[in-house]
């Protein structure tokens, strides 16, 4: 790999850290790159010490350390995407948005534009070569199998798999659906084949000033504040009413674009029984503002067995029609059984073996067994 330049974006967290070292270990030639992006006025940031702390990584590994001005994409294509989404009545995804318009979008542009051969995060998901069966001329996913881990990155045209990081709990490939084969040739995870708990030994091993380091949570610009309490500095609090299934009204809330369904905090229900259990939120009217609540969330005359999808993006090949696979349809949420309809490049419909409740506007994403095919929008 020598005169291969790694562009790793470096977050000031450990799992860019290690990654950085992985790949100055295995012989590229690395520069640290640290992303400034947007943040609300009204916000406590702690961008500079994430940044020093990036700073402080480049300086014990001994590479190049530069810093990129992102904030105009991030707040365009971030930021102002979740606002108005919200204000729609929907449920945007913004780490979704930020891996597709900032993080593999406007860096890896960057990078490319400033002579690295890839750029390289710390995400745990696997960018690797596919490898096709003798005979098989390759036309579907399940004709495709993962390449060996350890398998070189990509040399020349490759086509490239995106597959599950095998850390159930730290799996990012839902996050990652949106990338496209001319990008992922220049993508690296170094840590994406491993566990959280090997990652922390290998940080400790190295003697990286971030191996004890906390993972932060959340989205990025936001910190430690509320998503809701974000959203009321854009969008106006309207009192509205909070209904059951039968249609009566039993409690209130402040604005029907703050919720999404699934949740129950965050409205108050003043017609209770002190034999009640939670409340569910399991509808939304936007025009009426209301809510429609229930006990039951699993409510089998809400929730649908089948979805519809817009701007879909499919990684390897189209989906099969007939052909068996799962689905999440939120981060770390179930693998749901189901099969695709492709209708068009960016249309299709989703039929689950069981009914799912899912908010519009939050991304589905398709897997064969590891292999993450793609996914799409919920309309």
């Amino acid at each position: 790999m020598k005169g291969k330049t790694v562009f790793v974006g470096l977050s000031g967290g450990v799992d860019s850290a290690v990654s950085a070292a992985l790949l100055k270990k295995q012989g590229y030639t690395v520069v640290g790159v640290f992303i400034r992006t947007w943040h609300p006025d009204f916000l406590e940031c702690n961008e500079e010490e994430e940044r020093r702390d990036a700073m402080r990584v480049s300086a014990h590994l001994d590479i190049p350390f530069l810093t990129f001005d992102l904030e105009d994409v991030y707040k365009k294509e971030v930021a102002d995407y979740m606002i108005s989404e919200y204000k729609a009545g929907r449920t945007p995804n913004p780490d979704v948005m930020c891996n597709k318009e900032v993080k593999f979008g406007a860096f890896l542009k960057k990078a490319l534009a400033m002579g690295a051969s890839y750029v390289a995060t710390g995400h745990y998901a696997q960018n690797t070569p596919s490898l096709i069966k003798e005979g098989v001329g390759g036309g579907n996913s399940k004709d495709y199998h993962p390449a060996p881990k350890g398998t070189p990155p990509p040399q020349g045209g490759d086509e490239m798999q995106l597959l599950k990081g095998p850390d159930p709990s730290k799996d990012q490939s839902y996050f990652l659906w949106t990338l496209k084969q001319e990008q992922l040739q220049h993508i690296l995870f170094p840590v994406g084949h491993l566990q959280k708990a090997e990652v922390r030994k290998l940080a400790k091993k190295f003697g990286l000033p971030v191996a004890k380091k906390k993972d932060s949570q959340g989205i990025c610009f936001l910190g430690a504040i509320d998503l809701k309490e974000f959203l009321k500095h854009y969008i106006k609090e309207k009192r509205g009413k909070v209904m059951n299934e039968k249609g009566e009204e039993i409690g209130y809330h402040d604005g029907v674009f703050f919720h999404t369904l699934g949740e129950r905090h965050g409205f108050t229900i003043t017609k209770k029984s002190p034999n009640d259990g939670p409340y569910y939120i399991v509808g939304k009217d936007v025009k009426k503002n209301i809510l429609i609540v229930s006990q039951n969330i699993a409510r089998q005359d809400l929730a649908k067995n089948e979805i519809h999808l817009t701007n879909t993006n499919w990684i390897t090949e189209v989906p099969e029609e007939g052909q068996a696979y799962t689905a999440q349809i939120r981060y770390h949420g179930e693998f749901l059984p189901c099969k695709v309809i492709c209708q068009s490049p960016t249309l299709a419909e989703v039929i689950f073996n069981k009914p799912v409740l899912v908010a519009a506007g939050q991304s589905c994403v398709m897997y064969d067994k590891d292999i993450c095919l793609g996914g799409g929008v919920v309309k």
